[in-house]
Order: C-alpha cells, then structure tokens, then sequence
C-alpha cells in the first residue's frame, strides 16, 4: 500500500536536502577563489540543474519502495583545485561544506521540532491534521533524509565527499594511485549495496545509517520521537 503522506514529505525533503548540499559545495569553492560553480550555473537553487537521472530520482524511489533509508545523490558540483591557495586545505573545505549544510538543516528541522513540542498538549494543535502530518512525519522525515546524506556522503569512496577528507590523510606518494581507482570504486560499492543484503541477508549500509544518522537523529530531537 502506498503511502502517500510519506512520499510527498520524502519528496519535500529531498529535494532541498540534495539542492542545498550541492550549492554549499559551490558556494565554499567561489569563496575559495574557484568561479567554476558559478559560470556552470551550479549555485542556483533550482533543482533542474543538480538531477541525475539515477542518483536523484531512480535510487531515492527504489530505497523508498523497498523500505530502506532514503538517500541519493546530484551531479557532483564542478570545481578546479587549481585556483585554490592550498589545494589540498581548500579542497577538504569544499568537501566539508555538502555533508554540513545537510546538518544545518537537520539542526534546523529538530530546532523547530523542540520549539513546537510544547504544542502538542494544546488541542487546538493536537487535533489539527495537518500539524500532525508536519510534526510527526515531515519534520523527522527531513532530519533523516539530511543525515542520511550527510553520513552517506562522508563515506571515503570516490566520488563521495569523504574521499577528499581521506585523500588528505594520505602520503603524496600514493594519491595518483588513489585518484585512478576512484573512476571504478563508486560502481562497486552501489552494486554492494544492492547485492550484499541478498547474499548474506544483512544489510551493513543501513547498519551504518542507523548507527550514525539513527543515533544523531534520536540525541537531536525530542523524546517524543525516539
């Protein structure tokens, strides 16, 4: 059975959640010194110019149809180190600055959520349908979805953002043999995710969702919630 409330606040959240991780990722690299973003038109806010076909909308809707936890991915924002002072600095910042901009929103969502607690005794409020539909699933839904990106995309597989964190870490020396895997390491690990729960009938990607997100999620908002 479809629910359809659940989708539409997926949907809802989604879209700014995946919009504004890219435009923070532009944003810190203009700042940074790189105009790359902007020429591309990458800072706006319209979300026709960040889909990808299979990381925005086919993955998000088979996680949503399957159950699982809902996260994807845009085109990846263009950037050119090269413009950057310290590249391998300014490059860590501009992969900081997605994963951040999902936990300002999701600090957002439980900020709301804890200031409208009170409301919930109230009446007027508890038997209003749709502050239920904008307390109970809206406002969790849009934290999660938040922290489920922010989690996935710190993850150290090229092209996720963690990859330039991990990068960082690494002797010069063997970064070229690292940035050669990265065109294989993503393709990989999406096809793990899909065939692993199968094979061994565990899923460690939700695990990892739960442990991560789950645990910042239910520390975040209220008690009502966990």
């Amino acid at each position: 059975m479809v629910n359809l409330p659940y989708i539409i606040c997926s949907v809802l959240s989604f879209i700014p959640a995946l919009v504004l991780h890219e435009v923070a990722h532009g944003y810190a690299a203009y700042k940074l010194g790189d105009p790359t973003a902007k020429r591309s038109g990458r800072l706006s806010l319209n979300p026709l110019k960040h889909i990808d076909p299979f990381g925005t909308v086919i993955l998000p809707l088979l996680l949503m149809v399957m159950g699982w936890p809902v996260f994807g991915y845009a085109k990846p924002v263009p950037y050119n180190p090269r413009y950057f002072k310290d590249p391998r600095r300014d490059d860590v910042i501009v992969g900081l600055a997605g994963p951040s901009a999902n936990l300002a929103m999701a600090a957002l969502a439980a900020a709301v959520a804890w200031g409208c607690s009170g409301l919930v005794a109230n009446p007027a409020f508890a038997n209003n349908e749709l502050f239920a539909y904008f307390y109970v699933m809206f406002l969790p839904t849009f934290a999660l979805i938040n922290l489920y990106l922010m989690f996935f995309n710190l993850l150290p597989i090229p092209p996720l953002d963690g990859s330039s964190i991990f990068a960082i870490l690494l002797p010069p020396k063997y970064l070229p043999k690292y940035y050669q895997i990265q065109q294989y390491a993503f393709p990989v690990f999406m096809i793990a995710i899909v065939v692993l729960p199968y094979v061994f009938n565990f899923n460690p990607f939700s695990w990892y969702l739960g442990v991560t997100a789950g645990n910042l999620f239910d520390f975040m908002f209220p008690p009502f919630f966990s």
